[in-house]
């Protein structure tokens, strides 16, 4: 068994004409799976611990390290969001969900936050043991690649999952595309996991994890999901009760990933 397996995905990557790039650096501990297919190769994963990572964050034996170090310190945690330090200086981190008298959606974390749980990582970065993985499933392909780490993440609680944020677990940007997500991320006005830019996407997560009860309040504050909301209810619907009919997110866990 390997320790570690990381993704790099890019809808770019086209293996057919061998375009792939390069591991940065090759270890018997390590596979490395450059793909424009979320699900693909999945059910190859050997690693304890799989890290998904978009192509502008820098995996080397530094971070690698951290994350071995990290996972060994808390060994109930069953997935990580790193925090991510841009070409700029500053820090991104994971997401708190906004309460629903609030207007629901997605809350960035301080940058000075401390050790604590949290609701979904940075879209570009995240952490999970192959044990979730497993109990998880695959990822919803036909949301945003920026949305399926939430909604991944939202469903592993319903399987008993819980993600962790440590602040001296970071790793570095290499462009500012991480920066840009944060930027229109910020707004207290648009709580998507992108900003303005992925309400629609948002309103869907929601759906799917906690129903009407985030949904609604979020479609109420942003009229232009609506829509959205009303299409495709059916699958939805479908998708909700295969994640969590089991549920085994507590109340107690729940609202301690949502912001105050």
């Amino acid at each position: 068994m390997r320790q570690f397996d990381v993704f790099v995905f890019d809808e770019n990557y086209d293996k057919a004409q061998g375009k792939l790039p390069q591991p940065p650096f090759t270890d018997p501990e390590l596979g490395w799976f450059f793909t424009s297919d979320w699900n693909k190769h999945l059910d190859e994963i050997e690693g304890e611990w799989v890290i998904f990572a978009h192509p502008s964050i820098k995996i080397n034996r530094n971070f690698l390290n951290n994350v071995a170090e990290v996972t060994d310190s808390f060994p109930m945690v069953d997935a990580f969001a790193p925090r991510i330090r841009t070409d700029k200086g500053n820090f991104l981190g994971g997401y708190l969900l906004k309460p629903a008298a609030k207007g629901s959606g997605f809350v960035e974390i301080d940058e000075n936050a401390p050790l604590r749980y949290v609701a979904a990582p940075h879209p570009f970065l995240a952490v999970f043991s192959r044990r979730i993985i497993q109990r998880t499933g695959g990822f919803d392909t036909t949301l945003p690649e920026y949305a399926r780490l939430a909604d991944f993440t939202l469903r592993m609680m319903h399987a008993g999952g819980k993600m962790f944020s440590v602040p001296y677990l970071v790793a570095q940007a290499t462009n500012e595309e991480a920066e840009t997500v944060v930027s229109n991320a910020s707004s207290e006005k648009a709580c998507g996991l992108m900003g303005v830019r992925d309400l629609k996407s948002t309103v869907i997560v929601l759906s799917k994890a906690f129903g009407t009860e985030a949904s609604v309040p979020f479609a109420l504050h942003h009229p232009s999901v609506i829509l959205t909301l009303l299409s495709n209810r059916k699958q939805r619907k479908e998708k909700r009760k295969a994640a969590t009919l089991l549920s085994k997110l507590k109340a107690d866990f729940l609202k301690e990933v949502t912001a105050k």
